[in-house]
This record gives C-alpha cells, sequence and structure tokens, in this order.
C-alpha cells in the first residue's frame, strides 16, 4: 500500500515561465488508478506549506472521507493561479466568451487570456498527469472544477472540450463580465451531442455572490431551454458568501455518492453510461 501524497510539477506556461500544479495522490495499491479531477487555484485546495491568502478547500480530506464512507477517490490536479488578482482574473477570463461589460474601472484592467489557459491545461498539464501518476484517462474518468473566475474558466473548459470531460464544477461563476446577449449565443454555438455534466453552485450572502446569483440564474434559465436536462443542476445556498469556505462545504457534494450530483459521480466511478439512463434536471436552492 503506497500512502497518500502530494506532488508539485513545475510545468511551461506560455509566455510566462513555469507554473506550479500541485497533484494529491490518494492512498493506493500498486497498479491501482483513479478518476481525475483538474481544478484551478491550486494554491488555495490544500492546507500545506504555502500562505494561502483567502482559505482553503482541504480536497484532501474531502477525497479521504469519500474514500473511507464510499471506497472511491480521485486524484486532485490543482493549478496554481496565485500571481495576483489582475493576472489571476487575465489567466481565467476567456475572450471569446463574447464581450466584457461592468464599470470601465475594472475592464480596463482585465486583459481576457482564458483561451491560453485552456490550452494549457488541455496540452500541456493533462498530458503530464496522465503520463506521471496513477489516473484513469479518457472522458468518462475526468472531470474539471472551480471557482468564482474559476468557476467561469471551468465553463468555458468543459463545454469548449465535451469530448474530454464529463463533469464541470461551476461554483459562483462571474457571467455577468460578459454581454449577456454575447453570452447567449456562446452557450448555443457550444450545445452538441455528448455535454458535460454541470454542477453550478452560487450563494447570495454577500453583495458580490448577489451579483452572481442574479447573473448565473439568467444562465440557468438559458441553459434549462438548450442543454440537456438530465446533465443540468443548480444548488443555490442563499446565505453562503463568496468565500472558500462556502466552496470546500460544496466542493464535498461534488464528491460524494449520495449528493445531488451522484449521477455525475457515477461517471467518477468509471460508469460510462450513467448519463445516458438519467432523469430530470435538478435545482435546489437552500434558504
Amino acid at each position: 500500500m503506497y500512502p497518500e501524497k502530494i506532488f508539485d510539477m513545475s510545468l511551461p506556461y506560455p509566455e510566462k515561465g513555469d507554473k506550479l500544479v500541485r497533484v494529491y495522490v490518494p492512498e493506493h495499491e500498486e497498479g491501482e488508478t483513479f478518476p481525475v479531477i483538474y481544478m484551478t487555484d491550486g494554491q488555495n485546495l490544500f492546507e500545506a506549506d504555502l500562505p494561502m491568502q483567502f482559505g482553503c478547500w482541504y480536497t484532501r480530506e474531502a477525497v479521504r472521507a469519500e474514500s473511507k464512507s464510499e471506497g472511491q477517490a480521485a486524484v486532485i490536479v490543482g493549478i496554481f493561479n496565485n500571481d495576483g488578482p489582475e493576472q489571476r482574473a487575465n489567466e481565467l477570463t476567456p475572450k471569446s466568451i463574447g464581450r466584457l461589460e461592468g464599470p470601465e474601472e475594472i475592464r480596463s484592467k482585465i486583459s481576457p487570456a482564458g483561451e491560453l489557459f485552456d490550452d494549457f491545461v488541455i496540452n500541456t498539464v493533462m498530458p503530464a498527469i496522465e503520463a506521471h501518476f496513477p489516473v484513469m484517462t479518457g472522458r468518462n474518468n475526468t472531470a474539471f472544477c472551480g471557482s468564482s473566475s474559476g468557476g467561469l474558466q471551468t465553463f468555458f473548459t468543459v463545454l469548449t472540450h465535451p469530448d474530454k470531460f464529463c463533469m464541470g464544477g461551476v461554483f459562483s461563476p462571474p457571467f455577468m463580465f460578459y454581454s449577456f446577449e454575447d453570452l447567449v449565443k456562446w452557450i448555443h454555438g457550444k450545445i452538441k451531442d455528448n455535454m458535460p455534466y454541470l454542477y453550478i453552485y452560487t450563494g447570495a450572502g454577500d453583495e458580490l455572490e448577489k451579483i452572481i446569483y442574479q447573473s448565473t440564474e439568467m444562465t440557468y434559465n438559458v441553459l434549462s431551454e438548450c442543454y440537456p436536462v438530465e446533465k443540468l443542476n443548480e444548488t443555490v445556498l442563499l446565505e453562503n458568501i463568496h468565500h472558500e469556505t462556502a466552496w470546500s462545504e460544496i466542493f464535498k457534494d461534488f464528491l460524494v455518492a449520495d449528493s445531488l450530483v451522484d449521477k455525475a459521480v457515477l461517471h467518477l466511478k468509471g460508469c460510462s453510461n450513467c448519463f445516458d439512463c438519467a432523469g430530470s434536471t435538478e435545482k435546489v436552492t437552500e434558504h
């Protein structure tokens, strides 16, 4: 039996030098492999030696608890976005979705480059992880997850690459960054066969999260009219604020088999047809 362990990798990021990627591998037997969840903001995912300005998701503990209760685990790949707020916003804001909206003082500070991050994930991070770690390969064993701008980037990446991801954890995504007309057009242009399961979450417990909640509701309504209903889930916890403490709790739901996304988690356990026979759209709001 090999003990659980966290590994650090430095991988070349276009035009920016190396980017740190932190990988959690659960306890495992020789030859055992796991589904894999790629995540943004690797600097906030693990309680480790690096300082965390905003808090921790405690993903290792969540996976460990899932393994103990359900006998299932996953490799977590945390990609760092810790070069400052503006650089993080640039990396996790795709340009091709549409025109940026909002106050000029905010728009003027963002140079959208989410496509570059997307390319890094698909063509650098994923091949490196599959070559060096005990992960299952293929769409049905691969998910992506992120919060805030990372949730927006997750939405972009899984809809852009439905052949590579079975599931996306879209937590507190700032859809209001974009012209709503452009966002709707972009979504409709991405719909095709075999779309990934979307676990969309938002709170409404502070001013920022209230704005995100409103734009997420609008976006969810669009999705509910054009997206496969059996692959769509929205969870709203109105009291939750825009913070890692909220996302760490939602991440547990993202994992566990008896959660709101149990159909999606079956995919992370190797089921190849669970979405094909799934039920109706799930939408839960807790007050």
